[in-house]
């Protein structure tokens, strides 16, 4: 609980640096900022199921709040799409959308999440979050963004259709009432549509959603649509949020626990992933344990006062630092021209038609997918790719909360799955521009010297991973037969425990029974101390432990039997140039030369 108190007090450290220069330039983001939230927060609020007035007043307190207790200096909180989604996919299944008990549902569950990320901050859980493989919230974007827009085709064209139920089930309900399309409502939609993309091709930095708006409400007062059955919103009950305690029992809240988690997650992944990449890129520190600290207030704060869960949105936090923000203080700015927007705009909402909106979501979900993303995925690893189609899979084909406890699962497990198999590869000595250098026998196509082997292993020797390193030894050793001499590189050792010593001690003394020595490269102080706890030392003399290959390959060397060199044409070694060489070949031929590329072409990986 200190510290709790400790991350929510204030001043922050950016009130340091607020001056004259950095208010105007935060409020002319701000200004910006206002512009674009206003038709997206009506916008995330029909995603999400809810009022309009929701998504207004999440963009009015969640910024505030996560600014002020947040990490990012430039970071923007508010509604969200991914969110948004999520709380529609748990809710509809709980409520009606837009009724009284939907909203309920949806401001406890909002306090829920917000109690579950101050949690992790107070465990200090951000580098734990961080861990889950983005491949995750690419899947799970690509399948809420299917969902956002199969849930908006039927207000595009016009007709009404059951709500609830996955991407197929959705789009199949449309289709059966094709026969009751409306006309007005498809041109409607499709202007805004186009209007959106075109201004954006104009330019990013104009409110390209507020305009398009506009252009879909003229256009359907010059066609008269509400006569003809086009569907409008109704006037805001209020533009100023009240301070209301939801009214729901413990088993509501006990139903709202899973997907309150998911939303908890969801939040965290975008809000860390956003804020970390624009501190990189601006160079500026950065706490995610901070940043879930603001996180939770803000949720809480907002289930509170009529706001919906909310996070940082990757959009608003990239037109913030376009538009020229330094601090936090832009996020408040932008909500204070919001209230004042608000004031403008309120009386004419009921003069938007649905299907215009439509045609905002419809562009916002499409924007989502990031198929730049996806195809580097696709062509860069197996692994993400498993774990990017199993997510995306979850969510088109389940409900859509289920993609998070999917990826989240499937990511852990290729993570222990690479653990596990930690890479132990057979080296031999190449020259490169003078330079003697180890490389994998198997990647370069090399020989190993017939008396010494060596091998390196780079990665944890765990209980988990015993079993994989231990089937490595014997393939090599059937690869690679009658190598008495052995040296094992551990400079690459992560995480070692006492079945890796345990391992370790056994193929000692299986080395030993067979009239060989086993020698050990360490480079690191902290690794001997590990081992020396562990009691490797037991069974390995301490003659046998080095700080580098070129001493331990030294020290075998002088073990070998002459006997063998003498016929030997491989001379893998420096050390080799002392030995008894083959009739007609010079001692000091050396480990072969290789070009740049290596051999087969290959770079010098094992």
């Amino acid at each position: 609980m200190s510290r709790l108190i400790d991350n929510c007090r204030l001043p922050r450290p950016w009130f340091a640096v607020v001056s004259k220069a950095t208010l105007r330039d935060d409020a002319l983001a701000g200004l910006t900022n206002a512009a674009i939230v206003l038709p997206q927060g009506v916008a995330f609020a029909v995603i999400a199921g809810l009022p309009p007035e929701y998504g207004l007043f999440t963009a009015l307190i969640t910024p505030v709040i996560a600014a002020m207790w947040g990490s990012s200096m430039v970071m923007v909180s508010g509604p969200t799409t991914a969110i948004s989604a999520v709380m529609f996919a748990a809710l509809s299944q709980l409520a009606p959308p837009g009724t009284p008990v939907y909203v309920q549902f949806a401001l406890t569950l909002t306090i829920v999440a917000g109690l579950f990320q101050l949690l992790a901050g107070v465990f200090r859980l951000g580098g734990v979050i961080s861990f889950i493989s983005h491949s995750v919230m690419v899947g799970f974007t690509a399948a809420a963004a299917l969902l956002i827009g199969a849930s908006q085709l039927s207000g595009a064209l016009g007709i009404s259709v059951e709500s609830g139920g996955g991407v197929i089930e959705r789009i199949a309900r449309v289709v059966e009432r094709w026969e009751a399309v409306n006309p007005l409502a498809v041109i409607i939609a499709g202007v805004t549509l186009l209007t959106i993309i075109l201004v954006q091709r104009v330019s990013r930095r104009l409110p390209s959603y507020l305009v398009a708006l506009i252009v879909g409400a003229g256009i359907s007062d010059f066609l008269d649509a509400r006569s003809a059955g086009v569907a409008m919103f109704e006037r805001l009950p209020s533009i100023v949020p009240a301070f209301s305690v939801p009214q729901v029992t413990l088993a509501d809240i006990s139903a709202l626990m899973p997907a309150a988690m998911s939303v908890a997650f969801v939040g965290l992944l975008e809000a860390i992933s956003i804020g970390r990449s624009f501190a990189m890129r601006r160079q500026e520190r950065y706490d995610s344990n901070q940043e879930i600290i603001g996180q939770g207030l803000s949720n809480v704060v907002a289930g509170f006062f009529q706001a919906y869960a909310g996070s940082g949105s990757f959009t608003r936090s990239a037109l913030n630092v376009e538009s020229g923000a330094r601090t936090p203080i832009s996020a408040i700015f932008a909500a204070l021209f919001l209230f004042v927007l608000l004031f403008l705009f309120a009386p004419f909402v009921d003069r938007i038609p649905k299907p215009a909106m439509a045609g905002i979501i419809i562009y916002v979900a499409w924007r989502l997918i990031s198929f730049d993303e996806i195809r580097h995925i696709l062509h860069g690893s197996r692994s993400e790719t498993l774990i990017l189609g199993l997510t995306f899979l979850a969510g088109v084909t389940t409900e859509l909360e289920n993609a998070i406890f999917v990826g989240v699962i499937t990511s852990l497990l290729v993570f222990l799955h690479g653990s596990a198999r930690p890479h132990l590869a057979a080296i031999s000595p190449i020259l490169y521009n003078g330079r003697r250098l180890l490389r994998g026998v198997e990647a370069h196509d090399l020989e190993q010297c017939p008396q010494i082997s060596v091998l390196r292993l780079e990665g944890p020797l765990f209980f988990g991973s015993v079993d994989h390193v231990e089937g490595e030894f014997r393939r090599f050793e059937t690869l690679y037969p009658g190598r008495r001499l052995k040296v094992l590189a551990l400079k690459g050792l992560g995480k070692i425990d006492l079945s890796g010593v345990d391992l370790l001690a056994a193929e000692i003394l299986r080395t030993r029974k067979a009239g060989g020595e086993y020698h050990i490269v360490i480079a690191y102080k902290e690794t001997v101390l590990a081992l020396r706890r562990m009691n490797l030392f037991a069974v390995l003399d301490k003659s046998w432990m080095h700080p580098n290959k070129a001493e331990a390959i030294g020290a075998v060397m002088e073990h070998v039997d002459p006997q063998v060199c003498a016929t030997c044409r491989i001379r893998a070694f420096v050390e080799c140039g002392s030995k008894p060489a083959p009739e007609g070949m010079p001692r000091d031929s050396g480990p072969p030369v290789v070009s740049v590329l290596g051999t087969r072409g290959m770079n010098f990986r094992d």
